[in-house]
This record gives structure tokens, C-alpha cells and sequence, in this order.
């Protein structure tokens, strides 16, 4: 046989170019007799396409990261396309080594949560028409497409819920400084201050990363001041268990002493010792959009301009937050 035909066969083609069932079923029988499988490195080189898309994000141990992969790989599939998945481990600088392994072996695009601190290896790729999007994360003055939540807005409504329900002096426990959630949770915490007329005091707005350790730390120095906060609003869900277990350690209960809200809902939000108020976030339609929007990209070899989305929040009213004046009403309703 000749290479040709031997590849049309393996490659399902028999058809389109009529090659005969006896012909079929000798390579066929030659190929599991020999337990061949197809070189897709080679093949991949040859077609210029891996079907395979890199996904890059920060903090696979954070759930939120974990969900969002779990839909990026079932849309994914179903069109067609495997993903790799990386975690950067919130290093800039590996995640430029990832970017360069990823690119080396071909793959036909990105998406990346990014550290989010530098963009320039991102917009390079970027500028080359690679297929590239971001999520979560993103560069307020770089024009790469994501997809992320309405961090700010989000915020907003949480710390307004705290200052309705009669706390003035809330602590906000910030994840990784100039990251763009971080920035635009702090800024929804600051304006929701101003919204009703109060002073902010930066000696509240604390902390340096948004994993659980963060949360921990800063929660015990906290406990420790002369004016301990009456609540605490945590900027991820991963720094809200830090806190609680501080909590639970220094004898606070919650929201006896000290409310709590967290930005981010977990599946174990709703069955912690006191259930938790949240932010939730659209954390499947993120991960679906983001996979729709690079393969959209891929199709058009990177020509496609494509709108930057921004996807609501909302709050879920749980346990861990307590009015302390409790004849007012927040006009919201706890589940």
C-alpha cells in the first residue's frame, strides 16, 4: 500500500477517495495488529493546527479557577478541541515560561487568567494575531478581549449591605495589589463608603494575595487592634475561610461578633457552621464565552474583532452577616 492510502484510511477519508472495504479492512487489521496510533505532533505540524487550545490560570487549588476550567474544557470538547491545562502559580515569570512551552508545542490558542501585574508578552501575541483571551483578569489600558465579572459593581453592593445593616467600621481583607479584580473590589468597597457619606480608613484595607493564608494573617493582626471591626468583607472566597478560621481560633462568632461577606460563592458557602453571604459570580458562563470567543478566533486566524464582556454579579444573602439595628430593612431577602 501506498503511504497515501494507508493515511486515508487511518484518517477516515476511504470514502472521498473511494478506496475499497477489502483495502480498509487490510490497514485497519495491520494498524491494531502493530497497535498503531497517529504521530499528532507530526500531524499537527503538517495541517499548521493542534486542535488544542492552552489554558493558563493562576491558582488551579482555588475553586473558582477549578470550576471555570471544568466549562472551558466541556465547550471545548464539544467542538472539537482538547485543552491544556497550566497553573502559573501567581509568578509572572511563570507564566511567560508557560506562554513559551505552550507556544512550542503548538497550540492553536490561549486562554489565561494572568498573574495580571505585566501584559507585554501578552500583547505581543496579541499584535502577532495569535489567538489569545483573557478571563478574570485583564489590563484596563491594553486591548486584548476577556471576559470577567463586574468586580466593582459586586463589591459596591456587598459593602452597601454591610453599611445598611448599621457597620461602619468594616475591614476589606484585598487579594494580589494592582491585579484589575482587586483594584476594582477595592474600589467598589472605597465608593460604597462615599455612597452613604462615610470616611474611608486605609488602615482597613489590608493584605496581599487572595489565597487562604492572606485571609488568616490578616484577620488575627486585625482581632489584635483597639477598635476591632464589627465586619470584615473578604475580596475571595479563599481568604474568607482564612478568616473564619481565624475567627473560630481567636473565640469570635459569626455574625454574633463579627459579620463576614465574601466575593466569590462556593458550593460550601451555603453548608459552613454559619452559612456565608457572597458575591456570586457566573463562573460557568465565564468559562463557556471565553472558550466560544478563542475558537471563534482560531476560525478567523485572529481577524476577528471581538467586544470585551463583563458579566453581572449578585449577592446571596446567608448567615454571616448581622444588623445591628434589626428593626431596619436592607430591602434585600435572605435564603
Amino acid at each position: 500500500m501506498s503511504a497515501a492510502t494507508v493515511s486515508r484510511v487511518l484518517n477516515g477519508k476511504s470514502e472521498k477517495y473511494r478506496i475499497s472495504k477489502k483495502t480498509q479492512d487490510i490497514i485497519n487489521k495491520a494498524a491494531k495488529e502493530l497497535n498503531y496510533s497517529p504521530n499528532q505532533l507530526a500531524r499537527s505540524l503538517r495541517l499548521k493546527r493542534s486542535n488544542t487550545i492552552a489554558y493558563i490560570n493562576p491558582d488551579i487549588s482555588n475553586p473558582f479557577f477549578s470550576s471555570i476550567g471544568k466549562s472551558i474544557v466541556k465547550y471545548a470538547r464539544a467542538s472539537g478541541y482538547s485543552i491544556v491545562l497550566c497553573d502559573s502559580e501567581e509568578n509572572t515569570e511563570m507564566e511567560i515560561s508557560l506562554i513559551k512551552t505552550m507556544l512550542e508545542h503548538k497550540v492553536d490558542g490561549l486562554i489565561i487568567s494572568p498573574v495580571g501585574l505585566k501584559y507585554a508578552h501578552l500583547l505581543e501575541l496579541h499584535k502577532r494575531k495569535f489567538p489569545i483571551v483573557l478571563l478574570d483578569r485583564y489590563f484596563p489600558k491594553v486591548d486584548i478581549p476577556y471576559v470577567t465579572s463586574d468586580n466593582y459593581q459586586g463589591a459596591l453592593e456587598a459593602v452597601s449591605l454591610l453599611i445598611e445593616s448599621g457597620h461602619t467600621c468594616i475591614a476589606c481583607i484585598q487579594g494580589l495589589k494592582n491585579t484589575s479584580p482587586n483594584n476594582d473590589r477595592v474600589n467598589g468597597y472605597i465608593d460604597a463608603f462615599r455612597k452613604y457619606g462615610l470616611s474611608v480608613d486605609n488602615e482597613y484595607i489590608i493584605g496581599e494575595s487572595f489565597g487562604e493564608e492572606n485571609g488568616y494573617i490578616e484577620t488575627k493582626l486585625l482581632l489584635k487592634r483597639k477598635n476591632v471591626p464589627t465586619a470584615i468583607f473578604a475580596v475571595s472566597n479563599l481568604i474568607s475561610l482564612g478568616a473564619l478560621r481565624a475567627l473560630k481560633e481567636e473565640k469570635y462568632m459569626v455574625p454574633d461578633d463579627i459579620s463576614v461577606i465574601s466575593f466569590d460563592d462556593q458550593p460550601y458557602s451555603q453548608f459552613l457552621s454559619t452559612p456565608m453571604t457572597t458575591v456570586t459570580q457566573q463562573s460557568f458562563q465565564i468559562g463557556q464565552i471565553a472558550a466560544k470567543m478563542i475558537i471563534d478566533q482560531i476560525a478567523s486566524k485572529g481577524n476577528i474583532e471581538q467586544r470585551s464582556i463583563l458579566l453581572p454579579t449578585r449577592i446571596i444573602l446567608r448567615g454571616s452577616v448581622k444588623s445591628r439595628h434589626s428593626h431596619k430593612k436592607t430591602g434585600m431577602h435572605k435564603i
